[in-house]
């Protein structure tokens, strides 16, 4: 039960054609961002759509597959971990974000390079 403390599944579609870096032998990063979005009616009965954004980060295998099947646009779900990173802006303050670290992905439709 422990392997699941920090456990996230998502399902959306990809924001952007993902940017994958390479460092020496067989060592990938891949990083995109996922759009989720929530339906629901507001009490005057008005559907309001939710979007949200998420950072999203693969490394290894994963990351190849990412380059080699996700395009821009793609549905896919995405199950992983949460990480939280702090940095320093250019005016000082402190600044915090948060990235899903990708452990298995399935493409629920491809979108075509047309």
């Amino acid at each position: 039960m422990s392997t699941l403390r920090n456990k996230v599944t998502l399902l959306g579609n990809a924001g952007m054609q993902p940017e994958v870096k390479s460092f020496g032998e067989n060592k990938k990063l891949a990083k995109f961002s996922m759009a989720t979005t929530e339906s629901y009616k507001n009490p005057k009965g008005e559907w309001i759509n939710n979007s949200q954004w998420h950072n999203i980060i693969a490394w290894g295998s994963t990351a190849t597959y990412i380059e080699r099947n996700i395009q821009k646009g793609s549905e896919v779900m995405v199950e992983g971990k949460l990480i939280n990173k702090t940095y320093e802006a250019p005016d000082g303050t402190k600044k915090y974000y948060t990235e899903i670290e990708v452990s298995e992905v399935l493409i629920l439709n491809k979108k075509s390079n047309d």
